[in-house]
Parts: C-alpha cells; structure tokens; sequence
C-alpha cells in the first residue's frame, strides 16, 4: 500500500482511470453525445488545471514567500533550488493549460467571441464569463512575462547581477499579488455565470 501510494505517477493514472470511468458512466446524464462528452472533458481538465493553478498561487501567497524571511540561510537554497523551480513550473504550465481549456468550452460551446467582447445583454452570464476569461487572461500573462522573468533571475536559473535580481523581487512580488487579488473576482464569475450552451 505504502510503494502504491508513494508513486506519484501511478496515483495520477488510477486517478486518471477513475475519471474516464466516472466519465462514461455518467456520460448520458450531459446527453451522451460527442459534442456533450467533448464538453464535459474540457470542463474536467480545465477544473483539474485551474485547481492546480490558483492552489499553487495560493501556496505561493500564503505559505512560500511569507516563509521565506524566516527561514534560516542555509536551508534556504533547498527551497530555492529544488522546491520553487518545480512550484514554478507546474505553475505556468498549469495556467496555460487552464486558459486554453477555458478558451476550448467558451468556443465549442459557440459563446467564445461574445464573451471575450462583451457581447450580453448587460449583467448575463456571458459578460460575467467573458469578465472571469479576461481576468485569468491577465493573470496568466503576469506568469508568463512577469513572475517568471522575474524569479528566473531570483532564483539563479538565469544570469542576472545583485541588482537586476533585487529588482526583480518586488516585481514578481507584485505581480503574484496582482493575481492573488484578481483570483478573487475571476473565481466568482467562473463559478456563477451560469452560460446556458
């Protein structure tokens, strides 16, 4: 039970496996039909990838960088080194992957362009969605050209002098900070558009 259980990439297959299942028993419920099916996958992996996403900017927020001050100097570099570039990575992988799921929903499902513009009929659930897919726009744009630029240099995975990285601090601090404050809104109107396919 215990090797099972250690084996992160067995977890994730089982898992995996559970969901497809879950999927196709449950397929009939969303209507059974390819379009349906379709739509209930991407709705999953942009679940499972925004999940991951927030809960890692989430961690970062909360527990990683008000940590850091006070963790001894030494022991320092094991987080530096090792912990942060795979938090970072799953990180901005994880935020492009909820983007273009979230993209693939709103276009398969016809309503991409009109939220994206601004197109309802006032406060409806295709302006909230279209303010939610603009927020999480922002907010991956800031992982992509500004926290990870940043902690690039931070971090040493670049070349950079004492002073570009003390630079950077405060700009990927602001940034992560910017999305901290902007999940807030994004996962209201993800959660209550209610956009009717």
């Amino acid at each position: 039970m215990a090797k099972f259980f250690g084996n992160l990439h067995l977890i994730l297959a089982v898992g995996l496996i559970a969901a497809i299942v879950v999927i196709v028993s449950f397929a009939g419920w969303t209507g059974g039909d390819p379009k349906s099916i379709t739509d209930d996958v991407f709705r999953w992996l942009h679940l499972f990838f925004g999940v991951l996403w927030i809960g890692l900017l989430y961690y970062l927020n909360f527990v990683q960088v008000p940590t850091m001050p006070s963790i001894p100097a030494e022991q320092k570099g094991a987080i530096t080194g090792f912990i942060a570039p795979k938090v970072l990575f799953f990180f901005r992988y994880a935020a492009l992957l909820t983007v273009i799921t979230g993209l693939a929903i709103a276009f398969h499902n016809g309503y991409g362009a009109l939220a994206l513009t601004f197109g309802g009929q006032g406060a409806d659930g295709i302006n909230l969605i279209g303010l939610g897919m603009w927020l999480a726009l922002i907010m991956a744009f800031n992982v992509w050209f500004i926290i990870w630029p940043a902690q690039k240099k931070i971090l040493g995975i670049v070349e950079a002098s004492a002073e570009e990285k003390a630079a950077a601090a405060p700009r990927a601090l602001i940034a992560s900070r910017t999305n901290l404050l902007l999940s807030l809104p994004m996962l209201y109107a993800m959660v209550s558009a209610n956009v009717v396919n």
